[in-house]
């Protein structure tokens, strides 16, 4: 049976070439960067080039740049490290509803440590209001921290009209873009960002290594202590293979964005004007033009997530429910409940994210299967109308 592949929103396959630049520091190349002989040189250089590789996609200097053990850590260094730096025991943190866990329970875990946070709503799209977040700060907002685009509905934030926000406020702005890198065009300057998180594995390269952008002059106070690695900012014995596979990772998504995100557009919303056309009762979750090339989230009513999931996968067709961190939870996805939608519907929402490996003609066949699959299902189904039941 043929696989078809769409949920490179939770991971992607690693891309040959950056297997091939990775293969020789698990090898003849493995040494300490941080000794200073041979071994333990031509380790550091690799490490340095996968620096530049990064600041320069993102058009950063490589001195504001710090490797971590993926988005999660990044996230947490991010906003652990700045509300620390700040000194104030009752730090004021903004941030919104839909971010990843990996904000939110940071926030959480600083509430309990006395910062107080806003968790700012956003509109039925997923997007956050600017001008809410200049109403919700205060002198005592020490960071705000919005991501660039979510990783359940695809939403794309306008960062850079609020880090212009927060820049004119002297207020530090970090954003979680891990689904971004790779996806969408990346300035810190242009975008007015202070601090960064990104995350190897969603753009074809290793998992458990990331990066996290720190701009000169903002204080960030690091979490791992221990040796002097990464100047000072974070200690530990370097992913060297990891790191090298990154920056390769980094190269090689740049390179290929502005035609990549082309053709993944087109096939986004061929697809979703499909699916569109095809199944009744339906729904777009997120921003219809405001969203990643890739992303494509679908409520549909009547039926659960997980059952149309389990008989995809019988059709050798790989989707989520919602965000891989939280595919083991009942509750209904934080995201979707934040833009306004139902938990029956919530639960009946399914992810599709595109990536190198999807076409056309694998698009139809999803298309065609998938409402194969809803019609089977919603037959099954004592809510569905069509099955005698009056639905409200």
């Amino acid at each position: 049976m043929k696989r078809i592949y769409l949920d490179h929103a939770a991971t992607t396959p690693v891309h040959p070439e950056v297997l091939n630049e990775m293969l020789p520091f698990f090898t003849e190349r493995f040494g300490n960067p941080s000794t200073i002989y041979f071994f333990g040189r031509e380790a550091k250089e690799g490490i340095e080039i996968a620096r530049e590789k990064f600041a320069k996609a993102i058009n950063a200097d490589v001195s504001e740049t710090v490797f971590t053990s993926g988005g999660t850590e990044s996230d947490n260094n991010a906003i652990i490290g700045a509300v620390r730096a700040s000194g104030r025991k009752t730090a004021h943190i903004i941030t919104s509803k839909i971010e990843h866990h990996a904000v939110l329970e940071t926030c959480h875990f600083l509430e309990k440590e006395g910062c107080k946070v806003t968790y700012l709503p956003v509109d039925r799209d997923g997007l956050v209001d600017p001008v809410e977040v200049k109403k919700a700060l205060n002198k005592e907002t020490v960071i705000v921290s919005i991501m660039f685009a979510n990783n359940e509905i695809g939403s794309v934030q306008p960062v850079r009209e609020i880090g212009a926000v927060c820049r004119e406020n002297g207020v530090i702005f970090h954003t979680d873009a891990v689904q971004a890198l790779g996806s969408l065009p990346i300035d810190v300057e242009a975008q007015n960002l202070d601090l960064l998180s990104v995350s190897a594995h969603k753009l074809y390269g290793p998992k458990g290594v990331g990066a996290l952008y720190i701009r000169k002059g903002v204080k960030c106070s690091k979490l791992m202590h221990g040796g002097e690695q990464e100047r000072r900012r974070r200690a530990g014995t370097e992913n060297t293979a990891g790191i090298i596979g990154f920056g390769k990772a980094v190269e090689l998504a740049v390179a290929a964005l502005p035609a990549e995100s082309k053709r993944l557009s087109a096939l986004r919303d061929g697809m979703i004007a499909k699916l569109m056309k095809k199944i009744p009762e339906i729904k777009l979750n997120g921003h219809a033009v405001k969203r990643l090339p890739g992303n494509i989230n679908i409520a549909v009513k009547y039926i659960e997530g997980e059952s149309m999931l389990l008989n995809l996968d019988m059709d050798g067709i790989c989707a989520s429910t919602g965000s891989a961190c939280t595919s083991g939870s009942l509750e209904p996805s934080h995201v979707l409940s934040a833009i306004g939608i139902p938990p029956e519907l919530a639960h009946g929402s399914i992810r599709f994210s595109l990536g190198k490996s999807s076409t056309k003609e694998d698009m139809d066949f999803v298309v065609e299967k998938f409402s194969e699959i809803v019609d089977r299902l919603r037959k099954l189904s004592p809510l569905y109308k069509g099955n005698g039941c009056k639905i409200k």
